[in-house]
């Protein structure tokens, strides 16, 4: 089921929380939401959940929108809030009867609903536990339980891996791919490494606006601008290798990386590429090229660049 996000606008007192964003989420994509703190991710989840209603704008799944099927829309969608709130003093079964019973699923259907659960997030091992008595990562696992319980279409995650160990984050992605093949899920996270690894697409919001949306490489390429390559070449001397690199055409920089192995930093000019004209210029001058590799933009730099220049 495809989420329709037009014109969403929340304000805080004088401060607009989400400024005027709109975007689409397709069935069976798992949508990465970025940004820093406070800059509207969890108001335009909530608004999303009909947990808070905004001030301009509409939000459809489907055919329903949350200012006129606001119940509808709450049937349609699982929900993982970022503290995970559970009853701690309840077992596992027995708190998600008690999460089934909430959705309205049928008496004699809750107990296959809840062995489905407890196969598919992996809680074999833990059901009749208390939650109190659960690990970090095990709670996460019943929080996701909880909001799968009625097959909702959509699946809202608020930082659904904060806290977990490596471990338990590796376990938590693979749960989250595979449900994501079957439904439409929007995960908000801080760890950019995870939603890498997890979402089809990102969404970078910041002060309330939507800065970047596509793909990890659509973004880092977006971003980049300038080629960088990381050249090494034996058997030369450093400064004619230097001055060389300089005189090519399509070369911006040249910065020394590492003088002992003979590892060179290029920057191309933009929309240029200096591959083919390095490559020669070692033919050339009998160079011994033992490393040329273009140098990807890490998404933490793309974030950082677009969240504090704005």
């Amino acid at each position: 089921m495809d989420i329709v996000v037009e014109n969403l606008t929340k304000i805080y007192g004088v401060q607009k929380a989400v400024d005027d964003i709109s975007f689409r989420v397709e069935t069976g994509e798992v949508l990465g939401f970025l940004g820093p703190n406070g800059a509207g991710k969890s108001t335009t989840m909530k608004s999303i959940t009909t947990y808070l209603a905004p001030d301009a704008g509409t939000i459809r799944l489907g055919n329903y929108t949350i200012s006129d099927h606001p119940e509808e829309i709450r049937r349609l969608i699982g929900y993982l809030p970022e503290n995970n709130p559970l009853y701690h003093d309840m077992p596992v079964i027995d708190y998600l009867a008690f999460v089934a019973r909430l959705h309205g699923i049928a008496k004699d259907k809750i107990k296959g609903r809840i062995r489905e659960m407890v196969q598919v997030c992996g809680l074999e091992g833990e059901k009749h536990k208390k939650i109190s008595e659960l690990s970090k990562g095990y709670r996460q696992r019943v929080g996701l339980a909880q909001a799968l319980i009625h097959d909702p279409e959509v699946l809202i995650l608020d930082e659904p891996t904060s806290g977990l160990d490596p471990n338990q984050i590796v376990e938590i992605r693979e749960l989250i791919r595979r449900i994501g093949r079957m439904k439409t899920v929007i995960l908000s996270s801080h760890i950019l490494a995870e939603v890498e690894a997890t979402c089809d697409r990102i969404m970078i919001i910041n002060k309330g606006k939507i800065v970047a949306d596509g793909s990890a490489d659509t973004l880092r390429k977006h971003a980049g601008g300038k080629e960088i390559l990381h050249v090494t070449v034996e058997d030369a001397g450093l400064n004619e290798v230097h001055q060389a690199l300089m005189q090519l055409p399509g070369v911006a920089s040249v910065d020394f990386v590492n003088k002992e192995n003979g590892t060179f930093e290029i920057q191309s000019k933009e929309g240029m590429t200096s591959r083919r004209d390095v490559f020669q210029a070692c033919v050339a001058n009998n160079w011994v090229l033992t490393r040329l590799s273009p140098i990807e933009t890490r998404l933490e730099d793309v974030f950082r660049e677009l969240t504090m220049n704005q």
